[in-house]
């Protein structure tokens, strides 16, 4: 699943270990979100987006909206 975690992380120059601090999860984890290779569980897309405080759907995509967004 494509995501924006990476950018948004970046914004708030973050490294992947304050991320995986502030979500509960390992660096690896969060390396592995960013790159595509782990779909996070449900209740941690829901960390993420309160973190973020921003909808799940605006920091990941489920690829079957087609990228339209308004």
């Amino acid at each position: 699943m494509k995501n924006r975690l990476k950018v948004l992380r970046a914004e708030r120059d973050w490294s992947q270990a304050e991320l995986g601090a502030r979500l509960d999860v390992s660096r690896q984890a969060v390396n592995a979100i960013e790159t595509g290779k782990y779909d996070p569980s449900l209740p941690l897309a829901f960390r993420i987006a309160r973190l973020f405080e921003m909808p799940i759907e605006e920091i990941f995509d489920d690829e079957f909206n087609g990228g339209d967004h308004g």
